[in-house]
Order: C-alpha cells, then structure tokens, then sequence
C-alpha cells in the first residue's frame, strides 16, 4: 500500500512534538489528521502547514472526553473509512514538588484522566478501522519516568504513575492484538516544549524522528516494546 493512501491521526497536534509529527507524516505522504481539544489552536496550526501544501486535516477531540473521543472516531470513519497509524501524543504534567500522598487527589485523577484513561479510551475507539483492514500501527508516546525503575525514587508520582500504566496498557493490547497491527511506547527524551521547558536539549523535531520509525515498521516488526532513540529500553 502507497503511502499516499495511508490515514495516520495524532493527539494532541496542534503544538510541540505533536505538530511535529503531524508535519513529518505528512512530509512523508501520509494523510494526517491532526486532534486537539483547542479548535482555535488547531485550526491555525493546520493552515500553517496547508500553507506548505501539506495534505493535514482537524478534527476536534478532547481526550479526557469520552463524548468527544466517540465522535471524532466517527468522523474519522465517516470521511476517511479507514485508519493506519494512530500516535497517542497528547498528555499533561501537573506535579509540583510533593509527595503522592501529600498532594491534592485531583492532580492524580486529572494525569491519570489524560494520561491513561484518555489513550486507552483513544485506542478502544479507533482501533475498529484498523481491525476492519487487518492492519495498525498504535505509538504510544511515553517516559522513562514509566518505568518500573522509576518508582523506587521520589518525585512526579502522577506523571510517573500514568506513564507506568500507558505501558502497561501497551503490552496488555500487543499480547491481545491480532492480524498485523502493532503497539509500542516511546519515550521522545526531554524535549523542548510547553511540558519540558525552554532548557531541554533536544528539539521537537529531533523527538519526532526518534518516533516516527514505529510508525512504518513492516510486519516482522516488534509489537508490546518500549524504545527510545531506536532502542529498546527496560520496563
């Protein structure tokens, strides 16, 4: 199948990694729809890169929104009938500096809302368009803070927590997933952006192409894995 036919959607697009990646995919022919909970930001962010006469779309979805997780997939299907890369970017960091059980319990709840919740309720959603044609590729985009390593030292336990569970959730939907449709997690490193801060050193684009290989991997490609830069990393 040409890339040209192919249909990829990622959260959160409208900034940062994720415009990014919108930008690479469909620098590469692809499709790319193009999800924020922001229709302004979204909107604007999209016409930039129509500007470059890139083949983008908007669709409006607010992933801590079931409702509206539902009906961006059924506008999707609708109007593309089909799905073959989903990139679960969108995600929130609302820890300061205190321990999990000292903070306020709705810091958790909302990380753990967007975080996981909303990336499960994300997959459960559009993975039907990949069934229908047997074939996926699920990113999942991730932290090294979500590795089981990471819960022996203190600090970011919402962040921690919801990442720990994206991978979780990752491997339980590789072990389940048949045909040919593939789910890994990727930690992009700290990234200069709204959630990693103007001193980080690594640029959005150079995250994007840490996680745009996962995107085209063939069939003999991994499926439940964990990577960064190219390489698998322990959970």
């Amino acid at each position: 199948m040409e890339k040209h036919n192919k249909v990829a959607l990622v959260t959160g697009g409208n900034r940062g990694i994720g415009y990014e990646l919108v930008r690479q995919l469909a620098m590469d022919g692809f499709k790319v729809i193009l999800t924020s909970r922001n229709s302004e930001t979204g909107h604007e962010a999209v016409q930039k890169l129509k500007d470059s006469h890139l083949d983008v779309s908007y669709v409006l979805m607010d992933i801590s929104n079931e409702a509206s997780i539902l009906k961006a997939a059924a506008i999707v299907s609708e109007q593309y009938e089909r799905l073959d890369v989903l990139i679960n970017n969108a995600g929130i960091y609302l820890d300061e500096n205190q321990k999990l059980v000292n903070m306020d319990p709705s810091i958790l709840e909302k990380t753990l809302a967007t975080n996981f919740f909303g990336a499960y309720h994300v997959i459960r959603s559009f993975m039907p368009l990949m069934e229908q044609q047997s074939y996926g590729r699920i990113i999942n985009v991730s932290s090294e803070y979500g590795a089981m390593s990471e819960m022996s030292s203190s600090g970011v336990g919402a962040y921690k927590l919801s990442k720990l569970i994206l991978n979780g959730l990752t491997q339980l939907i590789a072990a389940e997933s048949e045909n040919d449709i593939k789910i890994n997690a990727v930690d992009p490193g700290w990234v200069s952006s709204d959630m990693g801060g103007p001193s980080a050193p690594r640029t959005p684009e150079q995250a994007a192409r840490s996680i745009l290989w996962l995107a085209t991997i063939g069939p003999e490609g991994p499926s439940g894995g964990f990577f960064k830069d190219g390489n698998q990393i322990a959970w």
